[in-house]
């Protein structure tokens, strides 16, 4: 819905009369301004999924605080019971720089990838399930291929809570820790991506085809 919004907005700053006309660095553009807003909602939501997986793996918890901490809305509680109503915002900095950059990336890499798909004389909505399924996932692919990195980052901020910036906490992870967890766990995700977000696009251009034919 944002991004579609944000289309919007580039079309009508760039004088186009449809999505359709829309350049891929524009398509990347109308992403990026889309994750912005994304983000505010993202963040608080990753940060609580965070802190549950990490619950799970604590062993040094007794089994009656793991239940009591358990459900989202008690993590959600003690978040800002411990950390007030920002604390519910830890790691927004290192989710706009995922979200922004790879939604950018995300976005153009759809569009320009359904470009090249489309025959001559042929619509992008036109070119078929698997066209729209194969954009999809290369979309995905290109996103966590380049924001895998800082999503490890963020997940360590969120959980961690270290007292400095995200761009110092990347230059201590690296010195201490290296590069190589940076990626662990890439590929089973690329794939994941792959099909998930190739689901995604299809649905989601389904949808928008039958909201235009309905009304």
């Amino acid at each position: 819905m944002a991004y579609g919004q944000c289309q919007d907005i580039i079309c009508k700053l760039n004088n186009k009369d449809n999505h359709e006309q829309l350049a891929p660095l524009e398509n990347m553009a109308a992403g990026s301004l889309a994750a912005i807003f994304a983000s505010f909602v993202l963040c608080p939501t990753e940060l609580v999924k965070c802190r549950i997986q990490t619950m799970h793996e604590m062993q040094s918890k007794t089994e009656n605080q793991m239940r009591k901490l358990i459900s989202p809305i008690d993590v959600t509680r003690n978040i800002i019971r411990t950390e007030g109503t920002r604390g519910l915002f830890r790691g927004l900095t290192a989710t706009l720089a995922r979200e922004c950059p790879g939604y950018g990336f995300f976005f153009g890499t759809y569009e320009f990838t359904r470009s090249l798909l489309t025959k001559q004389n042929e619509k992008k909505k036109d070119i078929g399930f698997l066209k729209t399924w194969i954009s999809g996932g290369m979309a995905g692919i290109c996103f966590w291929t380049f924001m895998f990195p800082i999503d490890v980052i963020k997940s360590r901020i969120q959980v961690l809570k270290p007292n400095m910036s995200t761009m110092k906490y990347a230059i201590e992870f690296v010195k201490h820790e290296g590069f190589k967890p940076l990626y662990a766990g890439l590929f089973p995700t690329l794939i994941r991506s792959f099909i998930a977000t190739g689901a995604l696009f299809l649905t989601y251009e389904q949808v928008q085809l039958f909201l235009h034919r309905a009304f």
